[in-house]
């Protein structure tokens, strides 16, 4: 198991900031973790040591992030129950040999594993085609594909509704940070936010109309060509270990039958 030292701060003040974080009153909380509310003000200001029950039963109530709540035991004086497995250890044959069916099973279409940073764990043979072009210190290990999607010489250069697909993917960025208070997350949203050039490279997009059902991936090809995509997340159910809660499968689909007709070409079938 890999931990960091994480958050320094009393049991009780990080809990209360998770609560703050999740806008929940003290007497909302403690009624959804079934604790009394005294019980609960007396564990945030310090006058009571939370029981590892409590810790953990709050944690879930709250949402906190398995990674967190290892962090939130810690800072109680208990010792972390999650596991955190390297991906490539000989326990997690399943879970790779999981992921690499279902992202075999998307060909021809593309599909990626990510991790809670968006750095690329694995990809089927169809997501090269993303990587096509980009310069190759956007490739390099880590590869992250956020960076590599809308850094300007990434794939954001081919982007036709790069303004439209950009803020849909930092505020999607800026919802994980709101959920995990992650500084290192934070750090690559503003990285991203800060990106020069973005919307001037693109296009104007047009207003909804009220019709669609989801911002799709419009891309350029030297050829004139677009593609349009959409994307699924696919995450693991009911997790009990750091390195597999964290894992992401985006999929992604053809928006319109050229899409799929070229990607289809593209595999041979």
């Amino acid at each position: 198991m890999t931990m960091s030292l994480g958050d320094v701060r009393p049991i009780g003040e990080q809990l209360r900031a998770w609560r703050q974080r999740r806008r929940l009153s003290q007497l909302e909380l403690a009624s959804e973790a079934a604790v009394s509310t005294r019980h609960l003000s007396f564990v945030e200001t310090g006058r009571s040591t939370p029981s590892r029950e409590m810790v953990l039963r709050l944690a879930e109530h709250l949402e906190v992030p398995l990674r967190d709540r290892n962090l939130l035991l810690v800072s109680a004086g208990y010792a972390p129950v999650y596991t955190e497995t390297p991906i490539e250890e000989p326990r997690m044959n399943s879970v790779r040999a999981a992921l690499r069916q279902v992202l075999e099973g998307h060909e021809p279409y593309p599909a990626v594993v990510v991790d809670r940073f968006w750095n690329l764990i694995d990809a089927n043979g169809a997501a090269q085609f993303f990587m096509e072009g980009a310069p190759p210190e956007l490739l390099e290990p880590p590869l992250n594909v956020l960076r590599l999607s809308m850094h300007p010489d990434g794939i954001a250069k081919n982007i036709v509704n790069l303004g439209e697909w950009r803020a849909h993917m930092i505020d999607r960025v800026r919802r994980h940070v709101a959920l995990t208070a992650d500084p290192a997350l934070a750090d690559l949203y503003r990285e991203l936010r800060d990106y020069p050039g973005a919307e001037a490279a693109a296009e104007p997009a047009p207003p909804p109309t009220g019709h669609e059902v989801f911002v799709p991936l419009r891309l350029r090809l030297d050829d004139g060509r677009r593609l349009s995509f959409f994307t699924t997340i696919a995450t693991f159910g009911t997790p009990v270990d750091v390195t597999v809660a964290e894992l992401a499968i985006e999929s992604f689909y053809p928006a319109d039958e050229e899409t799929g007709a070229f990607l289809r070409e593209r595999a041979g079938w």
